[in-house]
């Protein structure tokens, strides 16, 4: 019979915060397969895990992937488990899980311990709705394009970002952002946790003088729909009302639907356009 895939969840800071379900799971397992076995073999020496490991990561994920794939196949029970949080979430794990797909391979997932959840849900910012981005991409010309589309985002944004990179990236998003609400989370769920509700402007600022420390989580509030209102109405208000009225006619609309609907992009009354056509008439 075809073996199954466990993604285990692990601790990304706090030993304790594994989960019973997991530890066992890594002690049936017939092979653990680990993003970096060095920082793997501290976690299961401490809780005592003998069973066999082999390193899957970025840089084999294609080739130790279909490895993984035949064990599997022959009747192996194998784990995924990544330096710290669940696979699949901004690692390689997410190729091996759509590999297991594609051979028919069965794939389960062991809950626990996500930073970006766990900034989320400390951030003190909206979390009804929230868009993940991990870490913004190395290239220049492709980070431009995804801050670009993140401008007009209302959904909270959530952001991985590495020490030595945190200035630069709160310039970035200060830039295409402006300065908005942001948490600053770090060490989470060990001794020296913070939250730092701020903004973008001020952590950018205290970054420049202050050498960060710790991979970072930012957290960061959405635009608001007023706001993103109030930019739409500017840009009605660049063309005359005749000009916006002419533009929907021109497209089969009636006149009594036209002035509604530019009454709407320029938050006012269908009245207020009457009287204005009236007077330019």
């Amino acid at each position: 019979m075809t073996g199954t895939l466990y993604l285990c969840a692990t601790p990304i800071g706090n030993l304790e915060d594994i989960t019973f379900r997991v530890i066992r799971i890594l002690k049936e397992v017939d092979l653990i397969a680990a993003e970096d076995t060095r920082n793997s073999i501290r976690l299961l020496n401490h809780f005592e895990i003998r069973t066999p490991m082999t390193s899957y990561h970025e840089y084999n994920k294609i080739e130790k992937g279909k490895k993984l794939v035949g064990l599997l196949q022959e009747g192996k029970n194998i784990a995924l488990i990544t330096d710290a949080g669940t696979p699949g979430i901004s690692d390689p794990g997410e190729e091996l899980v759509k590999m297991c797909y594609e051979a028919g391979v069965p794939v389960t997932s062991l809950p626990g311990a996500s930073a970006c959840i766990t900034a989320l849900t400390l951030s003190g910012l909206s979390t009804r709705r929230f868009a993940f981005e991990a870490f913004l991409p190395a290239d220049k010309k492709e980070r431009q394009e995804i801050l670009a589309n993140l401008q007009n985002e209302t959904r909270t944004l959530i952001l991985y970002e590495a020490p030595h990179r945190l200035v630069k990236t709160l310039k970035e998003l200060g830039d295409a952002l402006g300065d908005r609400k942001l948490t600053v989370c770090r060490e989470l769920t060990k001794k020296h946790e913070t939250a730092w509700r701020t903004t973008i402007g001020e952590a950018f600022r205290y970054y420049e003088e202050t050498a960060p420390k710790g991979e970072c989580v930012l957290v960061i509030e959405g635009k608001s729909r007023q706001a993103l209102r109030e930019e739409e109405q500017a840009k009605w208000e660049e063309i005359t009302i005749d000009e916006h009225m002419e533009r929907y006619l021109s497209q089969g609309m009636d006149r009594k639907s036209a002035m509604k609907q530019v009454a709407k992009d320029r938050g006012v009354s269908k009245r207020d356009i009457y009287q204005q056509l009236l007077a330019d008439s």
